[in-house]
């Protein structure tokens, strides 16, 4: 682990000076950051723990009636919010089935939001698209648990699963750094590969997430979070899907573990879902329909079927209220 300074900010302008230097970097719980720094895909000069900045900070509502959750929250807490419980279960449910029970306590909405992809290859210094190199090695080799929708060149899927709740429910991300405050679409915050690929989202150096907001109209209604994994429990997932039908009636689908990004599924399959009473082939068809896209790799096609599996149950459950 190559060495670098520590620095506790307590002011968010002192913060984001600091942070404005090249090689800072912001620290929360540091369950992937200095995961990253040991396996050499990070070699900050310095970090900034930014877990004590007020504006980081707690779960309150705003005037407007969003639901503002600071980006230094810790997961187990926000799972634990009994204000996210009520009105947000989905993100509740995705944030208390990330990792261990201590990694929750340790990691922070903002951390795990950014956190590096999982590639084998990526992972374990193999030269790969990602680390600078020329070629993707999983594309041929070990891809099992990579992407099967936008995909290419790389196929890295993110592994959050709060993700994947913010874009059903239509989240926004408050950040700020060098250029000032900006506020942007959770859907538009993970980024494709083709876009970019020293990172998965849109973040800026010296930038640093501040807050979440929930909007009111996403709140209540029907919310489901669903992740398969590998083994029962702590680990990432191969599918999820984040369902919801909100109160108005409009829907929300996003699959996770298939993309590089949190995948909204076509409109027009959340918008058939929401006339309700469908039939079983109907069902099947939309499912199906959402999958038209995918191009799984030579040992990742069982993600099709679970990802069609989870959409089948998710739009029945919908169309049957």
């Amino acid at each position: 682990m190559s060495p670098f300074t520590y620095h506790s900010e307590v002011a968010l302008t002192s913060a984001l000076a600091r942070l404005a230097v090249p090689g800072q970097m912001p620290i929360g719980g540091g369950t992937d950051l200095l995961v990253t720094i040991e396996e050499g895909l990070a070699a900050p000069d310095g970090v900034v723990d930014v877990r004590a900045l007020g504006e980081l900070t707690g779960v309150g509502d705003m005037p407007d009636g969003t639901l503002r959750v600071g980006g230094a929250c810790r997961l187990a807490d926000i799972a634990d919010d009994e204000t996210v419980r009520a009105r947000y279960p989905l993100l509740a449910s995705a944030c208390e089935q990330v990792g261990t029970p201590a990694i929750r306590a340790m990691a922070t909405l903002a951390g795990n939001l950014q956190q590096r992809p999982r590639c084998w290859y990526f992972r374990r210094g193999v030269s790969c698209l990602k680390s600078g190199g020329t070629t993707c090695p999983a594309r041929d080799g070990e891809n099992q648990y990579l992407a099967i929708l936008e995909g290419g060149p790389c196929w890295i899927v993110h592994p959050s699963d709060p993700a994947v709740a913010l874009v059903a429910l239509e989240a926004e991300i408050d950040v700020d750094g060098p250029s000032g405050p900006r506020t942007i679409a959770a859907g538009d915050f993970f980024v494709l590969p083709t876009e970019r690929l020293d990172r998965e989202t849109v973040l800026r150096d010296g930038e640093l997430i501040v807050a979440v907001r929930l909007p009111a109209v996403a709140a209540g209604g029907m919310q489901r979070y669903t992740k398969l994994m590998q083994r029962e429990a702590w680990d990432f997932a191969l599918v999820s899907l984040a369902a919801t039908r909100r109160t108005d009636g409009e829907v929300r689908l996003v699959l996770g573990g298939v993309s590089p990004r949190p995948y909204r599924v076509y409109t027009s399959v959340e918008e058939e879902t929401m006339s309700g009473g469908l039939d079983e082939e109907t069902i099947i068809g939309l499912a199906e329909r959402a999958l038209l896209d995918a191009v799984p790799l030579a040992k990742n096609g069982y993600k099709v079927e679970l990802a069609a599996t989870l959409l089948r149950d998710a739009i029945r459950e919908i169309a049957a209220e």
